[in-house]
């Protein structure tokens, strides 16, 4: 009887040893970068998963936009650097995002899209398929701080993307973008990498705006 026991506790101990060893394994891991974009509620406002590892993004003058550091709208108007780590036989697609728009209380054309880059071969990024061109952050006033996400996919392969080509002084596709259902879409699961700022109006975000009419057609929405 006592052997049977022993037996018994052992199986019943092997069982529960494999179930916390299979849990472990297919549960998401919080990541640190996690954590920042949850501290920020990026998740759930944005995502459902983190990502699991920082990307690297410097604009002109050194200028790191990590961890949700404040920076001045003249700071982000340039098209930043962008590096991850990466196999050249990978395509990977990277956004830029706002989900506070026209403001986090009331963020009616959340999420507005900034930036996206498809089938960049390898960490690449000059030689990926800019379908939307750059745009930088000009916060509307009053509007508090906007919360910018940079994102970075892996694909599963070299895709065909359905998305109209976007200039860098127009609006049309940006609003009311979804990270999530783009994620979907075409089936890039979770991101890999991503990095966010901070900013909000300053006094510069008019100059910013004249700039945008004068190079496109109408006028640009502060965002």
């Amino acid at each position: 009887m006592l052997l049977t026991n022993s037996y018994r506790l052992l199986c019943i101990g092997l069982l529960l040893n494999l179930g916390l060893c299979l849990s472990s394994g297919t549960d998401p891991k919080e990541t640190e970068v996690s954590k920042f974009f949850r501290h920020l509620d990026l998740i759930p406002d944005l995502l459902d998963l983190g990502p699991q590892e920082f990307l690297n993004v410097t604009y002109p003058g050194q200028i790191k936009a990590d961890r949700g550091i404040q920076l001045q709208p003249m700071q982000v108007r340039d098209e930043p650097k962008v590096k991850w780590v990466s196999s050249e036989e990978n395509y990977y697609t990277l956004l830029m995002t706002d989900p506070d728009a026209p403001d986090r209380k009331n963020p009616k054309f959340k999420e507005y899209l900034h930036w996206l880059v498809l089938n960049i071969p390898g960490n690449q990024l000059s030689m990926g398929d800019v379908r939307v061109a750059y745009m930088g952050a000009t916060p509307p006033k009053d509007s508090g701080l906007h919360r910018y996400a940079f994102l970075l996919y892996k694909q599963t392969d070299h895709l065909k993307f359905d998305f109209k080509p976007v200039p860098r002084h127009s609006e049309e596709n940006r609003m009311n973008f979804s990270t999530k259902s783009f994620a979907e879409k075409y089936k890039l699961g979770h991101p890999l990498a991503g990095n966010f700022f901070t900013s909000e109006w300053s006094k510069d975000v008019p100059v910013l705006n004249k700039a945008n009419i004068q190079g496109g057609q109408g006028q640009t929405l502060s965002l």
